[in-house]
């Protein structure tokens, strides 16, 4: 399967099990943030619901995608393997664009849609952290082997940062399959730039 067929999945026409919030409902800090937004995404107005989570929730993304020292390359394929191996069709169908954006080449992305982390596409450090990023989503502990072959291309920061993205990315999937939210158009690349702003 690669990416294209994922998002031609049949999914697509799910119906979400709660209702979406309106933004224009909302107030306060959850209201500045949809009138930031530049696509108000399906992700979002679920996760309004959890009005006490949703500003944190959402600034802990922002500073995984743009604040962390793991290269944006690095964190975006580890994105995708968490969506891949967690069945997370929205955060494929949303991360797609901003992998090939910041530099993910596409055969990069169909060996992480066949969990191929032994592609010729992936570098040596490449191979190395999503074989350690599998087994932190399916294992919870890593192989000292494992662990080991990571450390020797990643810093104990990057390490760190790696298991905080592929937790976060987890929680989302977890939202968004467990509510069947109704997966938008395409629109990461347009959300992930607007998070660079101040106040994104």
């Amino acid at each position: 399967m690669t990416a294209t067929t994922r998002n031609e999945s049949p999914r697509e026409k799910r119906v979400a099990r709660l209702p979406l919030i309106d933004p224009e409902t909302t107030s306060g800090d959850i209201r500045a943030s949809f009138d930031r937004m530049p696509v108000k995404l399906n992700i979002f107005r679920m996760m309004a619901h959890a009005e006490a989570n949703m500003i944190p929730a959402m600034r802990l993304g922002n500073s995984i995608l743009h604040k962390q020292k793991l290269s944006a390359v690095n964190r975006e394929l580890l994105i995708l393997q968490a969506a891949q191996l967690e069945g997370g069709a929205y955060e494929w169908r949303q991360h797609v664009p901003i992998a090939l954006g910041v530099g993910c080449t596409q055969e990069q992305i169909d060996a992480i849609e066949r969990a191929d982390y032994d592609a010729a596409a992936l570098g040596e450090a490449e191979r190395a952290l999503l074989k350690f990023g599998r087994e932190v989503v399916e294992n919870v502990r890593v192989a000292e082997a494992t662990f080991a072959a990571a450390r020797n291309h990643f810093s104990d920061q990057e390490i760190v940062e790696s298991i905080v993205a592929l937790g976060f990315y987890m929680m989302m999937a977890r939202l968004t399959e467990a509510t069947e939210t109704d997966l938008d158009p395409a629109a990461g690349m347009k959300v992930y730039d607007g998070g660079k702003r101040p106040g994104g």
